[in-house]
């Protein structure tokens, strides 16, 4: 390894120790989102600058605190009164480090203490792998199989009487040559469906979005380091659901009641339609202000128990508001006996979002 290589770790190595000292504060912020590149993370970290040697003017002199005479102790800098004129110095810079959204996601999982997520269901034959079990009589010389060259040669020698016991020298022509080549096997990998649904009647308000957005993002992100493809599909609600894109999730806001059921309701026929249990990992994420209809609060806890949780891998859902009402849907899910596939959480602000991953994901289903 080289110098500049073991530079370059060592520079990794603290960007990844700034970066996990600052990690709570880059989960709660959406701007992060906006960073994301194809594969790349831009990161803002502060109080990081690359090590360098500076010179002051030459002849200029000085100790950092003034002229000095010979002897002066050095103390540390003294705060001005701010006044006078604009300076011409430069000041603090924060560097910007570019990280693999995997590497990011790792080091959240470290943080988090996420467990692996064992998939199951692995019927969809999605890749192939190549694997150097047959012999060809031609190939590049890189994958020449010396033993079956040569046996090919005394098989040769063999049948023409030319080989001697006496001398037993073999000398393979260009027919004995043979080749290791590839023959592709189809490999099954699993995959998993995420829907994501959400309350966007009039109480849910930009703020609210932008918390389930940047939760979602990290969920995506955790589950697509598990799977090899990763399905979303969205269903927003208010007294009634329907399935939109992702843009329009993020974006739409109506008026009127608000029944979870609805949704839940949609999530059903979709995945009886679409994603076989046998074949699907199952995750389901319902983001609300908890505010839901009273007498719907019995209809959407009997479609859970009975239809989806059976189903889904996982169930979470996030109260993602800072009021307090009465007897809202996360305490009517909090009522009920539960099995282990379904979790909730209150998210009132960006700093809940980093706890509400740990609760979110630590099931590692």
């Amino acid at each position: 390894m080289t110098y500049i290589e073991q530079d370059m770790q060592r520079f990794r190595a603290i960007v990844r120790g700034k970066i996990k000292e600052n990690l709570r504060k880059y989960v709660s912020n959406h701007e992060l989102i906006g960073r994301q590149g194809r594969d790349l993370v831009s990161i803002p970290v502060p109080q990081l600058d690359l090590p360098r040697f500076t010179f002051g003017k030459v002849g200029s002199g000085g100790v950092g605190q003034g002229s000095g005479e010979p002897g002066d102790p050095l103390g540390p800098p003294q705060p001005g009164d701010g006044a006078g004129e604009a300076g011409d110095q430069p000041g603090q810079h924060i560097l910007e480090v570019e990280l693999s959204l995997d590497e990011l996601v790792q080091i959240l999982a470290e943080e988090l203490e996420l467990p692996r997520i064992q998939p199951k269901g692995n019927q969809n034959v999605e890749s192939e792998i190549a694997r150097y079990t047959d012999i060809r009589r031609v190939g590049p010389e890189s994958l020449r199989h010396f033993k079956r060259t040569y046996r090919e040669a005394l098989k040769r020698q063999l049948a023409s009487g030319t080989y001697d016991p006496k001398n037993p020298v073999i000398i393979p022509i260009r027919d004995d040559r043979r080749y290791r080549s590839f023959v592709r096997k189809p490999t099954p990998e699993a995959n998993a469906v995420i829907v994501y649904m959400m309350d966007v009647s009039g109480s849910m308000g930009e703020r609210e979005k932008r918390l389930v957005r940047t939760t979602a993002f990290w969920i995506d992100a955790w589950l697509k380091t598990n799977y090899h493809r990763v399905t979303r599909r969205y269903i927003v609600h208010d007294a009634t659901a329907a399935e939109v894109d992702e843009e329009t999730f993020y974006r739409l806001r109506q008026s009127g009641g608000t029944k979870i059921s609805s949704a839940l309701e949609l999530c059903h026929r979709l995945l009886l339609a679409h994603y076989p249990v046998a074949d699907w990992n199952i995750y389901l994420f319902q983001f609300s202000d908890g505010e839901n209809f009273e007498q719907d609060n019995r209809v959407a806890l009997e479609l859970l128990r009975e239809q989806l949780l059976p189903m889904a891998n996982l169930y979470c859902y996030g109260q993602v508001n800072d009021l307090h009402y009465r007897d809202t849907f996360i305490d009517a899910l909090n009522r009920l006996d539960a099995p282990d596939n379904l979790v909730s959480t209150r998210i009132p602000d960006e700093e809940a979002i980093y706890q509400a991953l740990k609760v979110f994901l630590g099931k590692g289903r």
